[in-house]
């Protein structure tokens, strides 16, 4: 056969590949055009989300900023995140005053991680409302932690004392069978959401544990709004 007959198919392929090249370029410059045009909106949005729940969480709050507490002490948020910092939410009154602590916990549900804030006051040392970041759990189920007036009774002075040696929690926060709480620091679980109950109350507990014993002795620094 004559080489020149395969010219024709050759060049039909190279043509085709460089076509499929240009339209994958083309669809990548898109894509990437399109995340960067939406990423400032969505961040903004997330922000706001977050914004509402704080306030919702923490009523008497107008205003909000990012703090950072590490084992040397605690210090607004801003550039690099030091290593093993714990993120927190100072909120403040119209006043200045701080009026309460915004702090994210997470923990295994039923169906994926149950991401929620918590509303402390050092005040009490009592966590005063939670709200939902995230979750996948089941409709009109696990979904039950943001509706169930009891539940949420749970969290209007739940008690995150910490101990003499302000190195742990003084009594660890439990979920216990609906009906059954006697203590403070307990915590009345959903019937028929006890797993994603559950996920609540070790939310609270580990991030508590991680975050108190650095916050409180350095309480004072958050007690004005820095102007």
């Amino acid at each position: 056969m004559n080489p020149s007959d395969q010219a024709p198919q050759a060049t039909s392929a190279a043509s085709l590949v460089k076509t499929l090249g240009l339209v994958s370029a083309l669809c990548g410059v898109i894509i990437v055009g399109a995340y960067q045009g939406t990423y400032e909106a969505a961040a903004a949005n997330r922000r706001l989300a977050l914004e509402r729940t704080i306030f919702r969480i923490v009523p008497a709050a107008k205003t909000m900023s990012e703090w950072q507490a590490t084992t040397q002490g605690i210090r607004p948020a801003g550039g690099e995140a030091a290593a093993g910092a714990i993120k927190f939410y100072a909120a403040y009154a119209a006043d200045g005053s701080l009026a309460g602590i915004a702090v994210e916990g997470a923990a295994k549900g039923y169906a994926d991680v149950v991401r929620i804030l918590y509303g402390y006051s050092p005040d009490c040392q009592c966590v005063n409302g939670i709200g939902v970041v995230a979750m996948k759990e089941t409709p009109g189920i696990g979904d039950k932690i943001i509706t169930d007036e009891a539940f949420l009774a749970n969290f209007k002075a739940l008690d995150v004392k910490l101990d003499q040696e302000l190195a742990r929690l003084a009594n660890e926060v439990k979920v216990v069978k609906q009906g059954s709480k006697t203590d403070a620091w307990q915590i009345d679980a959903i019937s028929g959401a006890t797993v994603t109950s559950r996920a609540v109350g070790k939310a609270i507990n580990d991030s508590a544990q991680v975050l108190l014993p650095k916050l409180v002795p350095n309480i004072e620094q958050l007690r004005k709004k820095e102007s």
